[in-house]
């Protein structure tokens, strides 16, 4: 079977095993033993950032979003929007003032006189 696609012509489609929901024998899963995956509001308050994400967290609290739906909520400390790291506000030590201080404090004590 031949599938017109934007002007291309697919002659075979194949499609990954892993992201059919059935085990390697081709078995379906187990029902009723894997965590419910739903998607759920995080709110990072040091920033006051929410993002909306999936996950298989639980929480008694919920929130309406901007599409109107009501998902679970999460407070966190911190994420990629107030991390150090990720908004480039990490500080580099200065490990070459240490060094000098290091030398002046014990000098070349390793050299034979």
């Amino acid at each position: 079977d031949t599938v017109p696609i934007a002007g291309l012509e697919i002659t075979e489609l194949r499609v990954n095993r892993r992201a059919v929901s059935r085990t390697d024998q081709g078995q379906p899963m187990k029902a009723d033993i894997h965590p419910e995956y739903q998607t759920v509001i995080f709110h990072d308050t040091s920033v006051d950032e929410y993002f909306m994400t999936r996950s298989t967290l639980k929480t008694s609290q919920t929130i309406e979003w901007k599409d109107g739906k009501t998902y679970p909520y999460c407070t966190v400390d911190t994420s990629s929007a107030s991390h150090p790291f990720y908004t480039g506000q990490q500080k580099i030590l200065d490990t070459g003032g240490r060094v000098d201080r290091f030398n002046k404090r014990f000098g070349n004590r390793s050299t034979k006189k």
